[in-house]
């Protein structure tokens, strides 16, 4: 396989020391980029792969002049991957209107003030803007509608941002099924559980961190050039229709 070389680029990942972020991390690292890592808190262990570690800065994606003092102090900028974001299951009539709302400031705002500050700082040579999306964007989200929500709209964002800012600067998402993280048990259950989920995937498993991040690898690289406006689905598949299992037609045996 012909490796993708990100040698001498700078990548930032929000939410890039753990779950998603930390394989995001990992597979940019390994393709040869530099790679800041931000988050509200330091963790215990950075991300490393191929003997390099990334960097870290604690940042509010959600706070204006936070990022844009922290975009200032990057002697360069290439790629960012905008991953930060999630919400717990809070169907919308529960819970208080507030939570609700900063699900939408933590999954469609932010992203939009970090794709600003970072469009700016790359200049003229441009780079890679990647948006972490899901699919909870284009089906049902029922007891997370507040974030499927958010998801849709930064969908649209993304592809607004690619002909806004075309040529220079290249805008994609990634529209992710259900991916195994350490906090996997807390959407799935236990192993049985996770199990019993990947076995509604067709390719038979959850994605792995990782494989996002090879994902995100091809879209900063030169090899999606000519890639903006994009949305690529990483979901192993999608989700076989629930009809097929409920209609009494067209039944082996």
């Amino acid at each position: 396989m012909l490796a993708l070389d990100l040698s001498g680029r700078t990548a930032v990942v929000t939410g890039g020391v753990r779950g998603v972020g930390a394989g995001i991390s990992r597979a940019l690292l390994e393709a040869g980029a530099d790679v800041v890592a931000v988050a509200r808190r330091a963790p215990e262990r950075l991300p490393e792969a191929g003997g390099r570690t990334a960097s870290f800065a604690s940042l509010d994606v959600r706070d204006p002049g936070a990022v844009q003092a922290f975009m200032g102090g990057l002697d360069r900028l290439d790629v960012l991957v905008n991953n930060a974001g999630g919400a717990p299951f809070l169907p919308v009539a529960d819970g208080d209107l507030r939570t609700h709302l900063k699900i939408i400031e933590l999954n469609l705002a932010a992203p939009l003030i970090m794709a600003r500050a970072a469009a700016a700082r790359m200049g003229p040579a441009g780079g890679a803007i990647i948006m972490i999306s899901s699919v909870s964007a284009v089906r049902p989200s029922p007891g997370t509608a507040a974030y499927g929500a958010a998801k849709a709209g930064l969908e649209s964002l993304t592809a607004s941002l690619a002909v806004e800012w075309a040529p220079r600067v290249r805008v994609n998402a990634i529209t992710l099924g259900m991916v195994r993280t350490e906090q996997a048990h807390l959407h799935y259950g236990d192993e049985a559980g996770i199990a019993a989920v990947e076995r509604t995937v067709p390719l038979g498993r959850l994605a792995d961190p990782y494989d996002v991040g090879e994902a995100c690898v091809f879209l900063a690289s030169d090899r999606a050039s000519y890639v903006t406006g994009s949305s690529l689905l990483l979901h192993g598949g999608g989700e076989r229709p629930a009809f097929l299992d409920a209609a009494t037609a067209n039944r082996e045996g």
